[in-house]
């Protein structure tokens, strides 16, 4: 029985829209804003260091989606520039 290739997780593709994870602001807010020493940084998951800067930030906005900001836009346009 032979198994089938594993295909990367569509996030990891190149081309689609994948982001590089932002370690630089996960690093300096878990050993910065939290003071966290390293090992208990490196220790967390993603979601428990989410979790942690909801608690401390407050829960983060959703982005608006295509179709909202063209709404938006369409009744706030931008005044040409002079």
């Amino acid at each position: 029985m032979s198994r089938a290739p594993q295909r990367p997780a569509p996030s990891a593709l190149p081309g689609e829209g994948a982001r590089p994870f932002p370690w630089k602001a996960a690093m300096g807010f878990g050993l910065g804003v939290l003071r966290l020493p390293p090992e208990a940084f490196w220790r967390m998951t993603p979601r428990e260091l989410a979790a942690a800067m909801d608690a401390v930030l407050g829960p983060r906005a959703v982005a608006l989606d295509r179709a909202s900001f063209a709404a938006l836009s369409a009744r706030f346009p931008d005044a040409p520039s002079t």
